[in-house]
């Protein structure tokens, strides 16, 4: 599913994709829900992507057609999964980075679309060598984080997929992120 281009003032073009407009409202809310209460946010591929569209971002309706870049990158990889696709290189002093402690990984690719414009209140921290951000994280609170590629394909064979996880559990355990569970439809 893609999100509705509408959501980021742009018109739907042939090569978008399909489209569920209560899917993207329910995210949506689950989003603001969930930085409201202070939680831990982890995207994976539309993950990044909602993050960036509720927060004021754009995106490429299709990468292959939309996006100029001196070096393409296929974004779209062919099974398996688990084989890695192209590197990311991980900008320094960042959640991402304290988390890979690396500047570069392999990662794989399962998307035909992705950041055109970042919101201004995200930041950037992973970029793919055609340009395209590929991870972002939201300053002020302790674990936003997206990925554009999909670790949960990889994380049986990947050590880099395996440490995000395990991140994103231990943050959700921590002792300050644990209250009582609340009606968040109120």
């Amino acid at each position: 599913m893609m999100f509705n281009p509408e959501l980021y003032d742009e018109r739907m073009q042939s090569v978008c994709g399909e489209l569920c407009m209560e899917r993207d409202q329910m995210e949506a809310f689950l989003f603001h829900k969930v930085i409201a209460l202070g939680k831990p946010a982890f995207g994976i591929c539309r993950g990044l992507q909602l993050f960036n569209v509720i927060l004021g971002g754009t995106l490429y309706q299709d990468i292959p057609t939309d996006m100029e870049a001196e070096q393409k990158i296929v974004h779209q990889q062919k099974p398996p999964y688990t084989n890695l696709a192209h590197s990311v290189h991980i900008e320094k002093d960042n959640l991402l980075h304290d988390i890979l402690q690396t500047d570069q990984i392999q990662v794989n690719s399962y998307h035909h679309q992705g950041i055109k414009t970042l919101s201004d209140q995200l930041v950037a921290v992973a970029i793919a060598e055609d340009g395209l951000v590929e991870s972002v994280v939201m300053p002020g609170y302790s674990f936003v984080l997206a990925v554009q590629w999909h670790p949960e394909y990889s994380y049986a064979v990947d050590g880099y997929s395996q440490q995000l996880f395990a991140a994103f559990v231990r943050a959700c355990s921590s002792a300050r992120f644990k209250s009582p569970v609340q009606d968040i439809t109120a």
